[in-house]
């Protein structure tokens, strides 16, 4: 089985409502990305994009609702939005104070609509948090931790996917001189316990099995080449396994990778930011989704940022968009089956 298949198959749900993508950064990609996925996807998958009208790419043909059901009637070569008005116009690549306000919005509406029921998943389009923070003093280091804030719990993790791998980033954005300090037991256990409960919840997988990257070189190769492997990680994945979850580890993170070893686990929970995303973004560069596990509704986005180089060029690849809502329509399936 590949680390990273899709959740098994389920009878349809039809009665599930759509998800709801939310605008994003108006001065990025998102604008263009959705009307892009909306073509792709035809009618295979109804989602709803939430943000100003205003922001999309001229001559979009799309349909306003007043709520997330209604896009289940709006023809599948239209995009129905919901929409949501900003303080500003968009200008591609240049980000614009006046509008932070109504990206923040739009978040939280859209995760109002998940909690209420009234849409099946979130999928978010990119932000640029030092823009929300310069416009409206947003004070979240990033998407996730404000989602997390929005839901009400205390901690989440951030998987990466796409179909060949499934990869969990223990610590994030932190300098690498920082990460022998930061990777504590505590840490390291809750991160594969929400990922462990994320597999079965959201992936429909019934007994995941977990990779564990070892911090250092070879593992630490005994203590030679460092001692938290062995002094810290391998009683820790010693006393899970022994609880009865099947997990290996510390593993050398250069043997990992490759085909045959990603055949042998659901997910591999590494100790770094670049462990974790250099080999996922090898595999499937464009296709990769952003994940939230241990959130109380579903959530996915695509994995890159605002791109501003390139907005409002109509060049954006929508891949890894389409692969977030699908992975979100799935999960949310997955969800609602169990």
């Amino acid at each position: 089985m590949a680390a990273a298949s899709p959740p098994p198959a389920r009878p349809s749900r039809p009665d599930l409502p759509p998800v709801v993508l939310t605008s994003g950064d108006p001065s990025g990609i998102g604008p263009e990305l959705a009307p892009k996925a909306r073509a792709l996807l035809g009618a295979s998958l109804p989602f709803v994009w939430l943000g100003d009208p205003r922001h999309l790419p001229a001559g979009t043909a799309m349909t306003e609702v007043d709520r997330p059901e209604a896009a289940l009637s709006v023809p599948s070569d239209r995009l129905a939005v919901l929409p949501l008005a900003f303080a500003a116009p968009a200008r591609p690549g240049q980000p614009d104070p006046a509008n932070a306000a109504g990206v923040i919005a739009a978040i939280a509406q859209a995760v109002a609509l998940v909690q209420a029921g009234e849409a099946a998943a979130l999928t978010t389009l990119p932000i640029h948090k030092k823009a929300l923070k310069d416009g409206a003093g947003f004070a979240f280091p990033g998407h996730t931790e404000y989602l997390a804030h929005l839901a009400g719990v205390p901690r989440v993790v951030m998987m990466l996917a796409c179909p060949g791998l499934r990869v969990v980033p223990a610590t994030i954005h932190i300098p690498l001189s920082e990460v022998p300090a930061a990777l504590t037991a505590q840490l390291l256990e809750e991160t594969i316990r929400i990922t462990h409960a994320g597999l079965r919840r959201d992936f429909g997988l019934a007994a995941p099995r977990i990779a564990v990257a070892g911090l250092n070189p070879h593992a630490g190769e005994g203590g030679a080449m460092g001692w938290e492997d062995e002094r810290m990680i391998r009683p820790l994945i010693d006393r899970l396994a022994a609880g009865g979850m099947a997990i290996r580890g510390p593993l050398p993170a250069d043997t990992m990778f490759h085909a045959a070893a990603r055949a042998g686990y659901d997910a591999a929970i590494c100790t770094y930011h670049d462990q974790a995303l250099i080999p996922i973004k090898t595999i499937d560069f464009a296709g990769g989704v952003n994940v939230t596990l241990g959130l109380p509704f579903v959530r996915t986005s695509p994995d890159h940022g605002t791109a501003y180089d390139i907005a409002g060029r109509g060049i954006a690849d929508p891949s890894s968009t389409v692969a977030a809502l699908r992975m979100a329509q799935r999960m949310a399936q997955v969800r609602a089956g169990s």
